[in-house]
């Protein structure tokens, strides 16, 4: 492979994959929340709430564009991308319950547990968590089981108190204490950067590529993690909540330390761009294959939601 390839605009290469990934993806969700005619109906009714026809899809879209690297097949790459954004899904929905972040938006609509109520949006939310598993352990997924539990584990270390859930919790005592540079950057880390990472491990776990040769796209996945939480900082900060789909300022609010309330608007932007340009470094040695993975790297910074 070449040491390099100029990408095509990240804007127009992420809009165009992103909204086929997102059609993809609400189309799987449409097939798996079938709504049963009988007491469920409501639980399936929130879950597809929660889960269709909304969101940036990014998460999925990741899982495709370090597919795009190895030859997986697009449905395994969808299925294992569906998984993961139901985990991100499940974990909005308990988010924005009133015992958490008590938010009334969530992409541009009412939160679940406003559409609905609390007891049903958390089991929504619990239905979701326990689909994302589900779907991974499903040959369709992929044919060979020890790459199935190996997703399986991936996935459940990214979103529990290693991961996502660890980072919430460190979030929730970011309201009763000040946080430094580097517990903020660990926070992030756990709570966003965790299961941005499990999308690109997931497509060389499916590809056989050993742990020793994830290296470069553990790299790329941690920089683009931080840069798209500080661009997320940026954005709470300067953003329109219209575009946002939800609140905007709740952090300062809450008396939270952020990257951009600990490094300042600029010095906060330019860490970002610069942890893109070092994301892409990590890409090198590969060609085309990877534009999708670069250009995600530079829409993260230039994105007004």
């Amino acid at each position: 492979m070449s040491g390099g390839s100029a990408s095509p605009p990240a804007t127009g290469l992420v809009a165009g994959r992103a909204a086929a990934v997102a059609a993809d993806v609400d189309r799987l969700f449409d097939r798996l929340l079938a709504v049963p005619d009988d007491p469920r109906r409501r639980l399936y009714e929130a879950m597809r709430h929660a889960a269709m026809d909304g969101g940036k899809r990014l998460r999925p879209l990741l899982v495709q564009a370090a597919s795009d690297l190895f030859n997986i097949s697009r449905e395994s790459a969808l299925r294992v991308g569906v998984a993961v954004e139901c985990i991100h899904v499940y974990s909005l929905v308990h988010d924005d319950l009133p015992a958490m972040d008590d938010d009334d938006m969530r992409r541009g609509k009412p939160t679940v547990h406003r559409a609905f109520d609390e007891a049903t949006a958390i089991l929504a939310g619990d239905c979701l968590h326990d689909l994302a598993f589900e779907i991974l352990a499903d040959e369709e997924t992929h044919p060979d089981p020890f790459v199935r539990i190996e997703l399986v584990k991936a996935l459940a270390v990214a979103s529990g108190t290693s991961g996502m859930a660890g980072g919430q919790m460190m979030d929730l005592e970011a309201e009763k204490a000040s946080f430094d540079l580097p517990t903020v950057t660990r926070l992030q880390q756990l709570k966003t950067g965790a299961l941005i990472a499990v999308c690109v491990d997931a497509a060389a776990i499916m590809a056989l590529i050993p742990p020793e040769g994830r290296m470069r796209l553990h790299g790329y996945a941690r920089d683009i993690g931080l840069a798209f939480q500080i661009a997320d900082d940026l954005l709470d900060v300067e953003g329109d909540a219209v575009l946002a789909g939800k609140a905007l300022g709740k952090d300062a609010a809450a008396g939270k330390e952020t990257f951009v309330s600990l490094l300042g608007v600029e010095r906060a932007r330019e860490q970002a761009r610069l942890l893109v340009e070092q994301a892409k470094a990590h890409l090198h040695g590969h060609g085309p294959e990877a534009d999708l993975l670069r250009a995600i790297a530079d829409y993260i910074v230039e994105r007004d939601r």
